[in-house]
């Protein structure tokens, strides 16, 4: 870890450590600043907050949100509820794999890509649906899910 990221990270840590279940909006704030949480950040969370370095990772690790590796350029979300399974989820997260090369959790060899599942977008009724970074998608075919990708791979 940099020494600007460490100190990032600590300044983050001490703004955010006097709140009631600081541990949770200390993670966000890092993971949205730095991408993902670093292993090193966490014996510097525990001492800040009087906790052991096990509580500390079993948060993290706990909760899927959080990634300990750095994320690929675009973040693609794909709903596994099963308001998505029924409408075809289940066929679309095949393809994404094949097409992306990589699993859940995973990411594309040139970095562009991590794929990520997620257990409901809000939009049951017009599944399945996806994201890509902040963009929500409904009704996503593969052909669908090709274009979206192609076009983020262009950017």
């Amino acid at each position: 870890m940099s020494a600007a990221v460490k100190a990032q990270v600590a300044a983050i840590i001490g703004e955010l450590k006097g709140l009631p279940g600081a541990m949770l909006p200390i993670l966000h704030a890092i993971q949205d600043a730095v991408g993902y949480v670093p292993s090193d950040v966490v014996p510097m969370i525990a001492d800040q907050l009087n906790l052991s370095r096990a509580e500390v990772h079993g948060v993290i690790s706990y909760y899927h949100h959080f990634r300990q590796h750095p994320a690929g350029k675009h973040v693609v979300q794909i709903c596994r509820a099963e308001a998505c399974q029924s409408r075809g989820s289940e066929r679309l997260e095949v393809h994404a794999k094949a097409a992306l090369g990589c699993d859940y959790h995973g990411t594309t060899t040139d970095k562009q890509f991590t794929l990520e599942a997620v257990y409901c977008l809000g939009q049951c009724a017009s599944g399945p649906n996806i994201m890509i970074g902040d963009d929500l998608y409904a009704r996503v075919s593969t052909d669908k899910f090709n274009r979206l990708v192609q076009a983020r791979r262009d950017l």
